[in-house]
């Protein structure tokens, strides 16, 4: 009987299957440098260790009557290492959080570092010339006003006691 268990790569349990045949038999070598791979490979993925996810901005999109407001955490990035670009409907934020250090000397450091790419579709065309964008503390606030047709007129009912 086959254990499934023991052929999926992102099992919790890294101990390897018992072997029912010498360590010098091919397949169980196979078998170990497959699991490694696999190990390896899944490590690597942002849902496991952060991975290049942890560059990647964090966005709030806020909507009112009359325009939409995003909103991204970008730490670490400089104003002169980032972009908003507006095409369509489609809002990008790209820009590249950059080594402080070069030289390491061997050292280990858990900080992340390299380029981004975001796109937000939205639920109209913008003008990018009414587009407003300021970066401040690490945060990028895009203001995005709304068409005419799509801003909501607000009119306060009246609600009477009975």
């Amino acid at each position: 009987m086959v254990d499934f268990n023991a052929l999926v790569p992102w099992r919790s349990n890294k101990s390897q299957t018992p072997a029912m045949r010498g360590d010098d038999d091919p397949f169980l070598s196979f078998r170990r440098e497959m699991d490694r791979m696999f190990d390896q490979f899944f490590d690597g993925l942002p849902a496991r260790s952060g991975g290049w996810s942890s560059i990647m901005p964090v966005v709030d999109v806020d909507e009112t009557e009359r325009e939409m407001i995003v909103t991204a955490e970008l730490p670490g990035v400089s104003d002169k290492d980032l972009e908003v670009n507006l095409a369509g409907d489609t809002l990008t934020i790209k820009g590249e959080k950059k080594t402080e250090k070069e030289d390491k000397n061997g050292g280990y450091s858990e900080r992340r570092y390299g380029s981004f790419t975001r796109s937000l579709r939205l639920p109209f065309e913008a003008k990018d010339e009414d587009v407003e964008a300021k970066f401040k503390d690490g945060v990028l606030t895009i203001r995005l006003p709304k068409p005419a047709e799509m801003q909501k007129s607000v009119r306060k009912i009246e609600v009477k006691a009975q």
